[in-house]
């Protein structure tokens, strides 16, 4: 697991900020395979689009942001 040796709060931010674009991408993509709107599965969407979001917060704990670079 990378350290974060630099700006944390910065880390976060960008990290936060990645976790709603994906969380938005998900639920476009579960929202676009309903043909109407009142048949979407409300739970399935929200539930999905909150573990998109744990996810990705860990793969940037893991593997670290392009976008916070050491030294800065």
């Amino acid at each position: 697991m990378k350290q974060l040796k630099t700006n944390p709060k910065k880390f976060w931010k960008s990290a936060m900020i990645r976790a709603v674009k994906s969380m938005a991408q998900a639920t476009i993509a579960a929202l676009g395979t309903t043909a109407l709107i009142t048949e979407v599965d409300w739970l399935t969407v929200m539930s999905m689009s909150a573990m998109t979001g744990l996810l990705s917060i860990l793969t940037s704990i893991s593997t670290g942001l392009p976008e916070v670079e050491e030294g800065e």
